[in-house]
Order: C-alpha cells, then structure tokens, then sequence
C-alpha cells in the first residue's frame, strides 16, 4: 500500500478530522472552532452557547470545495446548531467556510470566478460538473459581496487599468471592467 502525502490550504481556523475516498472524489472532514454566544434570530438575546449535533446516520454535511488532482473534493462536517432557551429557536452554526443555503465553499465560488476569464457559464458548469444555474447564483452572491464593500472616499487612484470582457459568446454582452493598479497590496 503506498502512503501519499499532500498539502491543503485551509481557510482560517479550519483542521482535517479525517479523510475519505470514494469513486473519482475526495471527502475531507473538517471541524472548526465554535463560538463561545449564540444571538438568537427570532428573539435576539444573546446567551452562551448551547450547541447541539444531530448524530443519526446520513445527517452529516457535505459542501464542495476546490479539485485535488483536478478530481472534486468535498468538506464533509457534522451539523451543529443552538436552541435559544427563550423561544427555543433552532440556529444553524455556519462554518467559516460557506456561506447560508449553498452546497459550496467560498473557495469555490472564487474558482468559478476565475474559470468564467474567457469561458461562459454552460461550459463552466460542464467543467466543474455543476449546473449553468449554480454558476449564475455565484457571479450574483459575488455581484452583491462587491457591491456591499465600502471604498474609502479619500483614496488616491492613480493608475487605472481597463478591460471589456464578453459574458456570452457570440453575443453582444459585454461588461467593461475598472481596476485602481495605484496599489497592488488592494
């Protein structure tokens, strides 16, 4: 039996609990530190956290991550949740990895970013095996990220560089892109 040992980049605060192979995929289970409070939706207290797992078989998540060995990978993780004692609300802890109500990591939405240079989103999804939908859904959650950030009013551009771009083939989509170069560390 050969051994093989590989380095991951895992996001902050995120270790390897263990690993799986199956057909042309990788499972990487993943934990991660919890929080110490718990601000409750519904009712808003806020209280220690009371976290809680659902151990029955099947209830574990899985979210795809980047390829490895150009084969897709996935962070496997048991759910964890807190029941606010108040209102007895039932919140999902997110792991820092994702965010609300995706089958992704963050690191994953970027790869997609990166693939759509000079490719369109059927052949995106065709590559990485997801559908044309999930490709849109994530230029729109990274759309809404960008868009949320605030840029400081007092910032000096000095150089700025410029590009359009095609966001369909032969069709007339395109999208011109502004870039400050004053500062490569921004």
């Amino acid at each position: 039996m050969a051994n093989l040992t590989i380095e991951i980049d895992l996001p902050e605060g995120v270790s390897i609990t263990g690993y799986h192979r199956s057909a042309d995929a990788h499972g990487v289970e993943v934990s991660w530190p919890t929080p110490e409070t718990c601000r409750c939706p519904r009712c808003k207290t806020v209280e220690p956290a009371r976290l809680e797992t659902n151990l029955d078989i099947g209830k574990t998540r899985v979210v795809r991550d980047l390829d490895i060995f150009g084969q897709p990978c996935f962070f496997c993780y048991q759910a964890v949740f807190h029941r606010c004692t108040h209102c007895h609300h039932r919140q999902d802890i997110l792991p820092p990895f994702k965010r609300k109500d995706t089958g992704y990591t963050y690191r994953f939405e970027k790869q997609v970013l990166r693939m759509l240079i000079g490719s369109n989103e059927s052949e995106v999804a065709r590559r990485l095996g997801i559908s044309a939908e999930t490709v849109r859904f994530i230029v729109k959650n990274q759309l809404a990220d960008s868009q949320a950030q605030v840029i400081d009013p007092k910032r000096v551009i000095v150089d700025i560089g410029m590009d359009e771009i095609s966001l369909k083939k032969r069709h007339k989509l395109y999208v011109t892109i502004l870039t400050d170069l004053s500062d490569p560390k921004s």
